[in-house]
């Protein structure tokens, strides 16, 4: 008897059904960001990564072009198993011929290479907006600018990204999950919060007046605790993003590393499920704050998932992938935080979801804690080994990944 089946038999016995979790799995998305492959660097401009956003590190082999980024991302796609999206922003437009366009016009042509690498992939783009990292960011201020030719410039980039997304969509037969996320805010006291909110509000109505095709495209707006240089106040607060997506019909976003270190995504999941239709996650690791390290098998990442399949919202939550670290092997970080993320949901579906909620109605908690403790020493890494043997990835990714590392790497200028 395999180890596999010898596992089975071991969560049978609690109550879970392991090809049920096995084939549910097999089913679900996660949308992995691009950003990690090149340190957030893009191909639109010069200036330096900024936003509040800071990446870490010099490890050899960063990509600097569209083909190596995509030959990357290619090999790092190769061991992460299940569905696969790709999360792109705006600033990784490919231009052509020494041609240029700023971000207020670009186009889809502008992006033809990524629905072609997503095609021969067989997946759907997920797009971002780039509100960073560029000569027109002044004072920190974007769409919030009380320079109205700021503003509008911004407010041009973002009804552009909505062309581009419904592009994708169309391209790919995938709909496209748009976020909006914008660095605006203050390093000390402002004299008035209200009057930024207000311009930003009045930047995104501008945005979403443009026509598009909403089967299509999920506009999705992430808020933000603060960042490097914004420190006293951020103009696209949780309070905000959250009234605003309410009142517009979009997307809310979480992205865990957003919040005050004693909040919980994993907490806020299930009342955003109450009165949304759909919401949208940025799975990172938060160390002390928005850090983005690369995402590991932790206790949060374990509830975030607990909490989607618990609550039967495998459909109705949009996950992706958000951290860059520059002090390892980018590819190893892409593969490591990827896959933790599947663990993550594979461990959910693990459980005796329905019976716990019946323990928890009928106040059984003794039972209730006993099942929850009991469930942590099944032998889960059996299920996961037979998970990777089915997708047809090995379990180890290192040795490849050191290879493409001394072939390709290391021999980049």
């Amino acid at each position: 008897m395999s180890r596999y089946d010898e596992a089975k038999k071991i969560y049978a016995q609690l109550g879970v059904d392991t090809e049920a979790a096995l084939n549910k799995l097999k089913d679900v998305t996660v949308s992995v960001h691009c950003w990690q492959g090149d340190d957030v660097t893009g191909f639109d401009s010069k200036e330096s990564l900024s936003g509040g956003i800071q990446t870490t590190g010099n490890y050899p082999g960063k990509a600097t072009t569209p083909d190596e980024l995509m030959a990357d991302i290619d090999m790092a796609f190769s061991l992460i198993p299940g569905k696969k999206k790709l999360n792109l922003h705006a600033s990784y437009a490919i231009f052509e011929d020494g041609e240029f366009t700023d971000r207020d016009a670009i186009e889809p042509k502008h992006f033809k290479k990524w629905v072609d690498f997503a095609k021969s992939h067989n997946m759907g783009i997920d797009f971002n907006p780039t509100y960073f990292s560029h000569p027109m960011v002044k004072d920190n201020l974007t769409l919030s600018s009380p320079d109205e030719q700021v503003r509008k410039f911004w407010v041009n980039h973002g009804i552009q990204c909505l062309k581009i997304s419904e592009y994708f969509a169309n391209e790919t037969g995938v709909p496209c999950v748009m976020n909006i996320w914008i660095p605006d805010g203050y390093k000390d006291i402002p004299a008035d919060r209200l009057a930024p909110r207000a311009r930003f509000k009045k930047s995104l109505d501008e945005i979403l007046s443009t026509p598009y095709d909403k089967s299509k495209v999920y506009v999705t707006l992430e808020s933000k605790v603060f960042g490097i240089g914004l420190e006293s106040y951020t103009v696209g607060s949780a309070e905000f993003c959250l009234s605003y997506s309410t009142q517009k019909g979009i997307t809310p976003l979480m992205d865990n590393g957003h919040y005050h270190p004693t909040e919980l995504v994993s907490d806020k999941i299930s009342s955003l499920l109450v009165f949304n239709e759909k919401i949208a996650l940025h799975v990172t690791r938060a160390v002390r704050w928005d850090s983005d390290h690369v995402v590991i098998y932790d206790d949060e990442t374990r509830e975030i998932a607990k909490e989607i399949v618990f609550h039967d919202a495998l459909d109705r939550v949009f996950i992706a992938t958000d951290y860059f670290d520059a002090s390892i092997n980018r590819l190893s970080a892409w593969v490591t935080g990827v896959r933790n993320v599947k663990k993550a949901l594979l461990n959910a579906l693990l459980m005796p979801a329905e019976k716990m909620k019946e323990l928890q109605n009928n106040n059984d908690f003794t039972t209730l804690m006993y099942l929850q403790e009991e469930i942590k020493t099944a032998p889960f890494g059996d299920i996961w080994a037979e998970y990777l043997v089915r997708e047809g990835i090995e379990r180890d990714y290192l040795s490849q990944i050191k290879d493409y590392e001394k072939e390709v790497l290391v021999k980049r200028v």
